[in-house]
Parts: C-alpha cells; structure tokens; sequence
C-alpha cells in the first residue's frame, strides 16, 4: 500500500513543483489559483437566509511558531467570513508531547471537535474518531486510508529534513562542496569545529525535535533496507539489537557526542533559527517549516538546505504520505450543526485563496487537487525537486508508519527520552537497544489487553 500511495503523490508533486519553482523568488505567496480572500466560499447566509450560531473548538499541534501563526490567521479570517460560527481554539503551548497532551484533554472531556491529528490510529482505535465526510474527499490528491477508512484532511505532504547550513559559516571553515558521503559529511563537522563555531543545533528540549536525527539514522541504516521492520520487530523476528539498529543508534550517539551543541537538551526548538543567524551554530538539522523562520529572523542570512547522504553516497528521504491531518471528533460528529462547520472550515482552509499563503507561511507541500502557487525560495525548490525525483527513496520516521508497521503509540516518545538518556549519561548502546526491546514488548501486550 505504502508503494501505491508513494507513486500517486509523485506523480502529483512532480506536477506541482514545476508550478512553484517556476515562480521562484523569495518566500512571499502569491494567493493565486482561486477565489480571492475577498470572495472566499463562506457558510454565511444572505439577508433573510441567517443561520443558527454554532461553537465548534479545536486543536492543533504549536510547536512551531510559522505553523501556528498561520494555522490562527486562517481561523480569524474563517470566522470573519462565517460569523455565525465559533471556533474555540484550545490549543496550548506544552512542553508536553502533543500525544500526551491530546490524551490529557480527553480524559478531563475537553478532547477538540476539529483537530489536527497526528495519531489517528491511537484515537480511532479509541472511538475518538469520526471518518472524514465523504464531501471532502475530492478536494485532495491523496487521503491516507486507515483499515479501510479515511480519517484524515491532510495539511501538507510529508517533508524532508535536510541539513540547514550558514554559507558563511562554510565559507569560513573553508568547506567549498557538500558532502557526498556521511564521512564527508563529518568531514565538514571538523572544519566547521576548528573554527570556533558549534557545528549542529539541536532543540532537545522539545522533544520531538529528537527525532529528526534518530529517524535520518533510522531511515538509513534500517528502513532503507527494510521498511517492514516494525512490522517484524512487533513479531519479535526482529530486535533493537539487531546489528542495523545498533549501528544507527551509534552513529547517533558519536554525532551527539562530538558535533552537536552543548546545550542541546536545554534548547528549545524555537531557539534554534537564532542560533544559526547569529553565528552561534553552523547547521540545523529540520525540514522546510524552518525556512520562514530563519528569514524572518534575519532576512539577510544567507542559508542552504541539502539532503544528507548515507556513507554509500546514496539519498534516502522521509517523504512517505502519512496517517494526518485535519480530523472530526466522533462526538462532535453526532452533532449536524458541528459537522457543517467543521465541514466549512475544512472547505474554507483548503481553497487556494487562504491554503496559498498557509503552504508559503510553512514552506509546505500541497496536497489538494485545485492548483495552488506560490513563491519559493532557493531552499524550497530544492525540497521540492528531491520530492519529485522518483530516484530518491521515501520513507517515514519510526511512529509515522501505520498499518502492520505501526509501533505502540506510547513507544515514540519513551524512545526518544531514552536516547537522550543515553547521550547525557554515556550509555552502552546494545545495552539501552535490550531496553528498548523490553520496553517495546511490554508495550504491545499492554496495547493488546
């Protein structure tokens, strides 16, 4: 299945990105390819047609500031267009996993009717989904399908972490070509530390910024090879001690160890676009999302973005279609007036007229079948291009498969703060990878009881 989907969103990327890239230029978005925000679809009823008042509250996912910014302008222009509809918006700001912070909501009966779901196999499981109405279908290229069902408006397609780099922090340690190889790659990691300046940034105070540098470990030394690893290790065929895993793991842990900033666990994610723009660090480790972040902090930095290669020379990106996006509560699916709004909503966050400046604000990849352009920058095409070469393998991070990959929800992060563990207290890796077997077995009963 993972195949089929993988070839349907090329197909429609390889489309898509000879529109952006042709625009070119910097960052701003265009609003183009549909109704303007003035004429934007709205449930508002004409004169003598006014519509009942309807609350609906929702939630998504604030770790990223370009994100959230953009995610609330939409809801400020969507309840000025719709002003018989209110949305509560109760997402929070949390040094929590987002995970657990959803899981919080609904044991206290605040879970969102409209929420971004990241863990729809968790929450379906649970009866805390509804399916996505069928009317919405056909705006998207694609929708990701959970044991027959679609759950999911998906906000943008999975993007590729890449190494974010200073050109001038290069220029200094005189670096004049990317690295082919990984060893090339930490080749760079010397010249760059001789120079003074921290070589790698890392948000580890925000946990899932952990996980981009142990899923690029993860998606070359194991799922690279072998993307039904999960799907084995639930089995028990497979093990974290496994030679692949240990290797991964390693390589994490000698990067950590020699190359990334100091601070690293005491920094949060939204610090580390200034790290780099004062010259604090060298690269940052992330995805496109970052890219509005940095020129807003200083529009005169000047930055790359490349896909970092495996010791073979070879590239393999995360970039699958994933089980997210835009979901109903199964509760407030009981409720007519709550679905037409969140109907609405998702309507209205979609067309062109406000999804274009949404996918420019994140440096998204659109996911709908109405054309949507916008300006992208130098960082960006190159996102894009590596999306659309067909040449480069796709793959996901650790809890992103689904299906029978799919790990135990509550694994990721436990994981995560394992591997942390591990750096902070100079670990034996085969002896964590045996708790990590443990732990994940403990898990799967305990998910199956």
């Amino acid at each position: 299945m993972a195949k089929k989907s993988f070839l349907q969103l090329v197909s429609f990327i390889m489309a898509v990105s000879l529109v952006l890239t042709a625009c070119g230029g910097s960052n701003n978005n265009t609003g183009e390819g549909g109704n303007s925000p003035s004429n934007a679809p709205s449930n508002s009823g004409g004169e003598g047609d006014k519509q009942d008042p309807v609350t609906i509250s929702i939630a998504y996912a604030t770790g990223d500031p370009a994100t959230k910014q953009a995610i609330e302008t939409t809801i400020d222009a969507f309840t000025e267009a719709n002003p018989h509809i209110t949305i509560k918006n109760i997402s929070e700001t949390t040094s929590d996993s987002y995970l657990d912070w959803l899981k919080t909501k609904d044991a206290v009966g605040e879970f969102p009717d409209l929420v971004e779901m990241r863990d729809t196999k968790v929450f379906a499981d649970a009866g805390k989904l509804a399916e996505l109405p069928a009317e919405l279908h056909d705006l998207f290229t694609y929708l990701p399908e959970y044991e027959g069902k679609f759950y999911n408006a998906p906000l943008t397609g999975n993007a590729p972490n890449g190494i974010i780099y200073s050109k001038k922090a290069y220029a200094d340690a005189g670096v004049t070509e990317l690295p082919k190889t990984y060893d090339e790659f930490l080749a760079v990691q010397e010249k760059l530390a001789a120079t003074g300046i921290s070589p790698i940034v890392v948000g580890g105070k925000d946990l899932f910024h952990m996980g981009f540098w142990v899923n690029y470990f993860l998606i070359n030394n194991v799922y690279k090879d072998d993307p039904d690893w999960n799907s084995k290790r639930t089995a028990k065929t497979a093990s974290f001690t496994d030679p692949q895993v240990v290797q991964a793991i390693t390589d994490y842990k000698e990067l950590f160890t020699k190359y990334v900033d100091k601070g690293w666990l005491s920094t949060g994610d939204n610090q580390t676009a200034s790290m780099l723009v004062t010259g604090k660090a060298a690269q940052l480790y992330s995805g496109p999302w970052m890219f509005g972040q940095i020129a807003e902090a200083d529009p005169s930095f000047e930055f790359g973005f490349y896909a970092l290669p495996n010791r073979d020379g070879s590239v393999i990106i995360n970039g699958l279609p994933t089980l997210a996006g835009w979901s109903l509560s199964a509760e407030a699916a009981k409720d007519p007036a709550k679905v037409e709004a969140a109907k609405a909503f998702i309507q209205f966050f979609f067309d062109p007229a406000q999804y274009s400046p949404y996918l420019a604000t994140v440096n998204g990849i659109p996911t709908t079948k109405a054309e949507v352009t916008y300006e992208t920058s130098e960082q960006m095409q190159e996102v894009l291009k590596l999306m659309a070469d067909s040449s480069v393998p796709k793959s996901m991070m650790i809890n992103q498969w689904f299906g029978e990959n799919a790990i135990p929800p509550q694994f990721r992060n436990w994981f995560y703060k394992l591997l942390q563990d591990l750096i902070v207290n100079d670990g034996d890796v085969t002896e964590y990878m045996k708790q990590s077997d443990a732990e994940y077995d403990n898990n799967v009963i305990a998910n199956n009881q």
